[in-house]
């Protein structure tokens, strides 16, 4: 017990950090969700159930536009969908948890609470109850300041001052997943054709670009390690 506690508080405070940025992208997506018209209680549960920050504010903004809702949801998940990508990578290591651990840790992966998991599974081997202990309290820990951070955004709703420019929290969270993740030339060259990739296929639709960078990256990663 107490060493899995010791996971936990571990995922908790490797997180930490990232979470700083997290909490103005929370507050950008609750005010985007009022600005779209939703209820108080439609824009705190958007966090709760949808629970991403890039989909959900893909998905505010369609709302906002009366877009069908065939529409949002096929842009909800196309934007997910490098999840299946994230959940393919922790199957090996979490493998065995049972149907409602499972469950939950589906429900709460994120790309920070993957990318710290990740990168602790690489340097560690531990048994599977300290890997879920840690991935939980990273997850965990991202949660509750999303929901947190949605409803601070929802309750201040449009009286957040156009000059604090909050904006520079969405890359910022991104790019501070990056570099910790960055540790060889495959990995490097994937990060960097990525982002060339994501900024040039801004116009593509329905964020289909979102997905096309994220298979360059990992076409070039692979390419150059077998180049090795």
């Amino acid at each position: 017990m107490h060493s899995r506690r010791q996971a936990f508080w571990s995922g908790v405070v490797d997180i930490a950090p990232i979470l700083i940025g997290v909490l103005p992208f929370g507050i950008i997506a609750g005010v985007v969700a009022v600005e779209a018209g939703l209820h108080t209680v439609q824009a705190i549960a958007v966090s709760s159930i949808v629970f991403a920050g890039a989909s959900q504010l893909a998905a505010i903004d369609l709302i906002g536009r009366d877009a069908a809702p065939v529409l949002i949801v096929l842009t909800a998940l196309v934007i997910n969908s490098r999840m299946a990508i994230y959940s393919a990578a922790l199957a090996p290591e979490l493998r065995g948890l049972g149907r409602l651990r499972t469950v939950l840790a589906a429900y709460l992966m994120t790309d920070q609470a993957f990318a710290v998991s990740i990168n602790r599974y690489h340097q560690s081997r531990e048994d599977l109850d300290l890997r879920f202990a840690y991935y939980f309290g990273a997850a965990i820990s991202l949660w509750i300041t999303w929901q947190i951070a949605t409803v601070v955004g929802v309750v201040v709703g449009g009286g957040v001052p156009p000059e604090w420019s909050l904006d520079f929290a969405v890359p910022l969270v991104f790019i501070a997943l990056i570099f910790p993740a960055v540790k060889d030339r495959g990995t490097a060259v994937a990060a960097i054709a990525a982002a060339i990739a994501a900024s040039s296929f801004t116009s593509i639709p329905l964020h289909l670009g979102l997905l096309a960078a994220a298979t360059v990256g990992i076409g070039a990663g692979v390419a150059a390690e077998r180049a090795r």
